[in-house]
């Protein structure tokens, strides 16, 4: 058994959709159990949050949910006309039809529970379930959206439920890579990649697959395998860690331009005054991600953390509301930054590594601002403008321009 998520890139248009509706009819024929979920059609998503805007300023999440898992509806209807053109008998279901159960949190739901009763039925009786991703319903019984990426989530939790062999993820590229190929050109396609390690990759910027759906992966054993609709060539595995001789000691460079940084200078060294920043922008539900404080001198430190760029002038509000409060001399926005890291299993148990990232970014004239470390991954933050240049020399000083790795 199989569970084939199709992103809306996948099935873009009347072409894409009758092209993987001849994939999934030949899945089935060889012998394979496929079960799949679909996205909304290309932009579609995009477009019905636009009109939304336009017609509404209050934009109610019950009704916007309703609004944007019609995309999807559309997109599994279709696909099931396309299976039945080609002799396949397919059912089209809606993730409340499906058994998908989330809390009542509209735009951003949380599954709970799926109870997959009509989908094991249609399998039985050798018909394709198509199942329109990304929502379910609350326990309240209303429509829930599960947000951007979360057909990932839904076909992910629907493998777990099932008990499927593996979650294949079909999109617009063939796999996860070692770096952007748009940025470096020699940049290979990692056959596998552990859990821990795409989870990183998530983190330090790289968007598909999404994070979320991952972390589920993770939690119930489920191997996800990522690939293209577009060659149907063998992806990457992101599976359970192998044992340490299969490590690459780094697999990955990956940046990101998303962030941007706030410092808040001056600042009385004394016990709860990060407490009370942090609460105030938690309480804002603005998400920080790295945080340096500087040595105090004189009884003041300097704190600086980076926030997405979309919450740069919140946070830079919240930290200034509380600037007499601290006793800081300034708060300073930059939004010109981007984090650049470098994500290996190996990385734990192999010394040298970030003396080698830190003396390659050095040879080429690039300042690091601060720096951020896990097990396996090894973030710095460099000037916007550098990020490019920094991923090649660090993909070719790790040796990820030959498969197989540093």
């Amino acid at each position: 058994m199989l569970v084939q998520k199709f992103g809306g890139s996948s099935v873009a248009d009347a072409e894409r959709m009758r092209n993987v509706a001849d994939y999934v009819a030949r899945v089935q024929r060889r012998g394979d159990q496929p079960v799949v979920v679909v996205s909304a059609m290309g932009h579609e998503t995009d477009d019905l949050m636009e009109i939304a805007g336009k017609v509404s300023r209050t934009r109610p999440g019950r009704e916007m949910d309703m609004l944007i898992t019609a995309g999807e509806r559309k997109a599994m209807s279709l696909l099931c006309m396309a299976l039945h053109d080609l002799g396949v008998a397919a059912d089209s279901f809606t993730g409340s039809q499906a058994g998908v159960v989330t809390n009542g949190e509209h735009t951003k739901a949380k599954i709970l529970d799926v109870r997959p009763d009509r989908i094991r039925a249609a399998l039985d009786a050798g018909r394709v379930p198509v199942v329109g991703g990304a929502q379910g319903v609350s326990v309240e019984r209303e429509v829930t959206f599960l947000g951007r990426g979360g057909s990932d989530t839904t076909a992910v939790a629907l493998a777990k439920a099932l008990g499927a062999d593996a979650c294949e993820l079909y999109t617009d590229v063939p796999g996860v890579f070692s770096a952007d190929p748009r940025v470096v050109p020699s940049a290979h396609r990692l056959s596998k990649v552990s859990y821990e390690e795409m989870l990183e990759m998530n983190a330090a910027g790289c968007p598909k697959p999404t994070m979320r759906s991952v972390e589920f992966a993770r939690a119930h054993g489920v191997r996800l395998h990522v690939r293209s609709s577009f060659t149907w060539e063998p992806g990457t595995w992101i599976e359970k860690e192998g044992s340490a001789m299969e490590q690459a000691i780094v697999s990955a460079v990956v940046a990101d331009q998303s962030e941007a940084k706030v410092t808040v200078a001056g600042v009385i060294d004394r016990p709860g005054i990060a407490a009370k920043l942090f609460r105030a922008l938690a309480d804002k539900l603005i998400n920080v991600d790295m945080i340096e404080q500087n040595v105090s001198l004189h009884g003041t430190t300097d704190i600086s953390f980076t926030v997405p760029h979309e919450d740069l002038e919140l946070a830079k509000q919240i930290a200034s509301d509380l600037q007499n409060e601290v006793g800081a001399t300034g708060i300073y926005a930059d939004p010109d930054i981007a984090t650049v890291s470098i994500i290996g299993a190996g990385m734990r148990t192999h010394p040298g590594v970030s003396a080698t990232m830190f003396e390659v970014l050095a040879t080429e004239g690039i300042n690091i601002e601060m720096i951020s470390t896990s097990a396996i991954r090894l973030t710095c933050v460099v000037r916007a403008g550098e990020a490019d240049r920094a991923v090649a020399a660090l993909h070719k000083a790790f040796g990820l321009d030959r498969e197989g790795g540093y």
